[in-house]
């Protein structure tokens, strides 16, 4: 189907969505929300291990009324569907997050702020009134990390997201091809002043590599914690050994995820190792699942191998390129449909009853074939 068909009626799902993206961003763009590291090897596996998780559904049970409905850290969500940080939301429509927040809202779920957002944490929080977390990424100047929590947690946000896979940052060659400029961040005007130059290539590399804090360590935690009460997630775990050590210094929650595929190439698929994290931490802490969602039956997938939600952040992104804070509201409630439709046909009436025996993942198909 080509893009002028879909414009001509509506999109059906989130690939045609992102194609209305392709459409109405300018390449570079794009490019800097779809792509990934190095060969792209992680990107396209986070959403292709997916393919590889089969549906075991249970038939003549009573589905005639589904709930989708869900909590996390105490807040009640319609969906466990929330919306990931993700970067400069303006370079995809005017109304860069404020938008976004909006649509969150509208559809009654959490929105994470990135910490390099195109509008203010006050902007944001100004919009409408919502639950939102914040992301955060800690400076080698500690007092910035300091001041922009302080402000989050002055306007309401209710918890923080520590992304942890960022020392340095991954080698995005379509940014570096495309001399990728990055706006100035909102958040960091008068805290920051740093002219990037080109190294070689996208000034987004250099200005990461001046700034970012590479010491950031576990006992550091209990310095985040020592400048505010709100509670803390950790993003970018992807082993037993990481999610377990997470667990002992006492976050509130974990995000399994491999930054979009955007930091370290090879790491594995998010989906082929979101149970051996959840099995590390025991329910000591909820943990939630970032990486290669596109479809409502992605989310059952992840639902079933212990995800207490899941996070979408490119097919936000792409509905707000294409239309707006309506097309980020389409895209969330794509996968709302999706996801209740896969409910009902795999006997669960709500989230609590989808569980580990209604999926089937390779490692377990492939003795069976033997």
């Amino acid at each position: 189907m080509s893009t002028l068909d879909i414009m001509a009626g509506e999109a059906v799902n989130v690939k045609e969505i992102q194609e209305l993206a392709r459409e109405a961003l300018p390449k570079m763009h794009y490019d800097f929300y779809a792509g990934g590291a190095e060969d792209e090897y992680t990107l396209k596996e986070n959403v292709k291990a997916f393919s590889r998780i089969t549906i075991l559904p249970r038939i003549l049970l009573d589905v005639s009324r589904i709930d989708l409905s869900t909590s996390v850290l105490g807040y009640n969500i319609s969906a466990p569907i929330m919306i990931a940080p993700t970067a400069l939301h303006k370079l995809a429509h005017p109304e860069g997050e404020v938008a976004t927040a909006r649509a969150a809202a509208a559809c009654k779920t959490v929105m994470v702020l990135s910490f390099t957002s195109s509008c203010t944490v006050e902007e944001v929080a100004s919009s409408c009134n919502a639950v939102r977390f914040f992301q955060l990424y800690v400076y080698k100047r500690r007092d910035i990390a300091a001041v922009l929590v302080q402000r989050a947690e002055k306007n309401g946000y209710k918890a923080l997201v520590l992304t942890a896979d960022v020392p340095r940052l991954g080698r995005r060659e379509a940014d570096i091809r495309n001399k990728m400029v990055a706006p100035r961040l909102k958040n960091l005007e008068g805290l920051l002043s740093i002219e990037a130059g080109f190294d070689n290539g996208s000034n987004l590399e250099a200005y990461a590599n001046e700034t970012m804090d590479a010491s950031l360590s576990w006992k550091d935690i209990e310095w985040l914690r020592s400048i505010t009460n709100m509670p803390i997630l950790i993003k970018g775990i992807l082993t037993r050994e990481d999610a377990i050590k997470a667990a002992e210094v006492g976050v509130a929650g974990i995000v399994v995820s491999n930054h979009g595929a955007r930091q370290l190439d090879y790491t594995p698929a998010t989906i082929t190792v979101l149970e051996e994290v959840v099995h590390a931490v025991g329910g000591k802490v909820p943990v939630l699942f970032d990486g290669g969602v596109r479809r409502g039956t992605d989310i059952f997938k992840a639902l079933a191998l212990g995800a207490q939600a899941v996070l979408i952040g490119r097919p936000v992104i792409f509905g707000l390129a294409a239309k707006g804070e309506y097309g980020v509201r389409r895209v969330i409630q794509m996968l709302k449909d999706e996801l209740e439709l896969t409910m009902a046909l795999s006997g669960c009436p709500s989230v609590k009853d989808i569980t580990r025996s209604h999926v089937r993942t390779e490692r377990e198909r492939l003795p069976s074939m033997l």
